[in-house]
């Protein structure tokens, strides 16, 4: 299993990809295989502002349905709508085509409390 090392993660399994003060969010590798097949997702907090750690939506696969947490506080400014009509895109490709939100970051200093990826991999054993 590859973990970019490029990326940042959290505890809950999301990875995060930063540019300038966007952050683009999906979930892992690891935590989309736990899902399983992932029929649906759901975020309806677009152009909401959130804390870290609030759910900013759901995942759903075959057998279970998975609240996403924001690993940044900020304001959600895209969901990939691609993911409505094709949301087995999380389990081909989650750190590419699968992603799911992009946040305008509210608190840069937030950034430092993300996993690297070594610690990432430490995390679940991989």
């Amino acid at each position: 299993m590859s973990i970019p090392a490029n990326l940042k993660y959290t505890k809950d399994h999301e990875w995060v990809s930063i540019e300038g003060d966007v952050a683009t969010v999906g979930i892992t590798h690891f935590a989309q295989k736990e899902l399983g097949d992932i029929v649906y997702v759901e975020v309806e907090t677009l152009d909401q502002t959130l804390d870290k750690d609030e759910v900013f939506g759901t995942v759903e696969a075959v057998k279970t349905v998975s609240d996403l947490f924001l690993p940044l506080t900020g304001e959600i400014i895209a969901f990939n709508e691609s993911l409505e009509s094709a949301p087995e895109t999380v389990n081909s490709d989650p750190y590419g085509d699968g992603w799911m939100i992009k946040i305008k970051i509210a608190d840069a200093s937030e950034i430092e409390g993300l996993l690297s990826a070594e610690a990432y991999t430490q995390l679940i054993g991989a």
